[in-house]
């Protein structure tokens, strides 16, 4: 059973770092009165506004500025300002045991997938996939962040999104996973990821058709198709991919539902990784238990 961090409150404190690439300051600014709003204070990291170079300042940085927001008291949860690169070269440097003795909401997506998996692997802890703050755009991936204020189910069907079951049947287990790329970026290292048993979360940005077919070939050969349980296809940009999805899974008779507007795309419906979840891809519905306690 994984490790579920305390909710929020109002007035509480939440820490805000870029462990991948630099951002625009002038977006941050009006991106942080979304916290604001919500009643709560906000933190910033040291690698907040570091600019000249393709990360948001070197990996020793980066991981100094999660293991402080960890450690202080004061921040009941860490939000990940940007996405892009950088996150993976960080994975076997941090601490985690130390979150898993200080377990807090922890939200990001894209690049950040490497952490979610590797933080579910060694710190047993529950995580949201969910946009980063510079990427919050619209009132939908607004209001999913108050699943963070309360332990309550989340119930995605099609008054959400158009959702098209590729494969038939239903199947209740833990929901991991996110983008794709940086699933594929697992494999061979100490971070590769276990999907024996789950349902798998795939996720990306625009691609062509051709370097979608390599990472799904890739992880076919590596096993992950035939071992998850599940599949949730969210956003994967511009043009139809379902004939090619199809392909790949519906050799293994594994429930899988496309169109969860998770990921790429606006809205981005943050969902908790880790909890258990019901995907049923007859009635095209996915429900999720509480991430936060």
């Amino acid at each position: 059973m994984k490790i579920r961090p305390k909710h929020l409150n109002e007035g509480d404190t939440v820490g805000v770092i870029a462990l991948s690439n630099p951002f625009d300051m002038k977006i941050l600014e009006s991106q942080l009165k979304i916290f604001t709003d919500m009643g709560l204070r906000y933190k910033l990291g040291q690698t907040i506004g570091r600019q000249g170079g393709y990360l948001a300042g070197s990996d020793e940085e980066r991981v100094r500025d999660f293991h402080q927001m960890i450690e202080d008291p004061e921040v009941k949860a860490i939000f990940c300002v940007s996405d892009g690169y950088g996150a993976a070269r960080i994975a076997d440097k941090i601490d985690y045991p130390l979150l898993e003795e200080h377990p807090k909401i922890f939200w990001g997506f894209s690049d950040i997938t490497f952490l979610h998996i590797a933080i579910q692997q060694y710190a047993d802890v529950v995580t949201f996939h969910g946009p980063s703050l510079t990427t919050i755009a619209d009132d939908r991936s607004k209001k999913m962040l108050f699943q963070l204020f309360a332990p309550y189910e989340i119930y995605y069907d099609e008054s959400l999104s158009q959702l098209e079951g590729i494969v038939p049947g239903a199947v209740r287990a833990e929901i991991i996973g996110g983008n794709l790329s940086r699933i594929v970026d697992t494999l061979g290292t100490k971070f590769e990821i276990d999907v024996r048993g789950k349902i798998l979360l795939l996720e990306e940005d625009r691609l062509g058709i051709e370097e979608l077919d390599r990472m799904l070939n890739q992880l076919r050969l590596a096993g992950k198709l035939k071992e998850a349980s599940g599949f949730a296809i969210g956003s994967f940009g511009d043009g139809d991919m379902l004939p090619l999805f199809k392909e790949y899974l519906w050799p293994y008779k594994k429930p899988a539902v496309a169109g969860f507007h998770i990921g790429h795309s606006t809205p981005n419906i943050g969902i908790p990784l880790g909890v258990e979840a019901i995907l049923d891809a007859d009635e095209k519905v996915l429900r999720l238990l509480p991430g936060v306690e």
